[in-house]
């Protein structure tokens, strides 16, 4: 009889990587459905497979999540070389297709000629909603592909199975994704299609979509924050979060109602994403001038971004100290002086409450708290993390001015 290390070992052999053993593959021909080449995996499954990200009982694990290109129509199964239950009759493999079951809507199926038939009905697919932007991006193979962005509310027939089928996909690529209520007609959504050429037809697929909710805002007012956004992995590094984000802007400052535009509980690459188009966008107004920059952040350019493009002064702010870091001869050691002063201004704010709190404290507390509190608020430590958070902050905004200039 093995021992129980020995059994360990055994046991351990079953035990598989979710994000490599679930394949997902966005289906245009049907060709694709045995090309390797066109399957991605998940940056996360956690939320569906618990911290450790595994899947216990199987040998050769594969959960095979497969779409057609443009209405998502979904083929599931799963695979594996052999299962725990084989040789050890006491252990129970983990329910795989359960756990998958919860997330995808049903409607699926699990036969690959099933699926081929739903491919087929691919050239009826129209993207939902009316057109807000169209936009070209050259490729090595077509020469150039055309995209397009609409909007889309649950009142588009069809389009609250999609969405259903869509947001499978934030489990995957975004960590602490969740699913919306589609029935709170304060949602809008935004879609991103890639037009293609399929046997002389024009068919369109899936590149990503944004989901933003609107607010209201006392007394007559609406403040849109964006709530998700995630572009499918084929179409990654392409631009096409860039442009999706700039068409929202563009859409929600045609409306008198919306005061700005804010962003629920943003990743730092969304961040980075938002300096890059807002930047875009507010180069051209006149408060934000060459000229203006180097007389510091004015009232002007929080009216303008504010009215113009409703951008509220926090995000306003950021857009003027890239321009500003454009603008400066960092190599001059005055105008560097200048500019590290004023952007440190703005980040001191925060140590600046601290020193506040810690007077209050001195009054409030016994000693032995009060030194418990004063080692969090070490002045010295304070400065340095000043340093560190301009370091970052900087090199951030000069990513965001190479891309500017790469996009001239």
């Amino acid at each position: 009889m093995a021992g129980p290390n020995a059994m360990e070992k055994k046991l351990a052999e079953y035990k598989c990587d979710t994000n490599l053993a679930i394949t997902l593959k966005l289906v245009r021909f049907p060709e694709d459905i045995e090309d390797d080449s066109t399957s991605f995996h998940p940056e996360y499954s956690h939320q569906t497979f618990g911290d450790d990200e595994v899947a216990f009982g199987y040998k050769g694990l594969n959960i095979q999540l497969y779409y057609t290109a443009g209405n998502l129509s979904t083929l599931f199964r799963v695979r594996y070389s052999s299962k725990v239950t084989e040789l050890f009759d006491c252990v129970e493999p983990d329910d795989v297709e359960s756990k998958i079951r919860e997330i995808i809507p049903p409607g699926f199926t699990a036969n690959t000629d099933d699926f081929i038939s739903l491919l087929e009905k691919e050239a009826k697919f129209e993207p939902f909603g009316p057109l807000l932007h169209s936009y070209t991006v050259p490729n090595e193979e077509a020469g150039v592909l055309t995209y397009q962005i609409h909007k889309a509310d649950i009142t588009c027939p069809g389009f609250q199975e999609y969405h259903g089928r869509l947001q499978t996909f934030l489990m995957w690529f975004i960590e602490t994704a969740s699913f919306i209520d589609t029935d709170d007609d304060r949602w809008d959504f935004f879609l991103v299609f890639e037009k293609y050429n399929k046997d002389g037809e024009t068919l369109y697929a899936t590149v990503g979509y944004m989901t933003v909710y609107n607010y209201y805002v006392y007394p007559d007012k609406t403040r849109p924050r964006v709530s998700q956004m995630l572009i499918l992995p084929p179409f990654q590094g392409e631009g096409h979060g860039a442009q999706l984000l700039e068409a929202v802007h563009r859409f929600y400052c045609g409306l008198p109602k919306v005061q700005d535009i804010t962003a629920e509980d943003p990743s730092d690459n969304y961040v980075n994403l938002r300096d890059y188009v807002l930047v875009k966008l507010c180069q051209g107004l006149p408060s934000f001038a060459v000229e203006k920059l180097h007389l510091g952040f004015s009232a002007d350019m929080i009216k303008e971004a504010q009215d113009k493009l409703k951008i509220n002064k926090k995000h306003a702010r950021r857009v003027y100290e890239i321009l500003r870091l454009r603008a400066t001869d960092m190599s001059d050691e005055e105008k560097a002086r200048e500019y590290r002063l004023e952007v440190k201004k703005r980040l001191f704010g925060p140590y600046r409450k601290n020193q506040r709190e810690l007077a209050k404290m001195r009054k409030c507390l016994r000693p032995e708290e009060l030194v418990s509190h004063m080692g969090q608020m070490d002045t010295r430590t304070q400065h340095e993390e000043l340093e560190k958070s301009y370091q970052l902050l900087v090199d951030d905004y000069r990513r965001v001015i190479e891309r500017l200039a790469a996009h001239a």
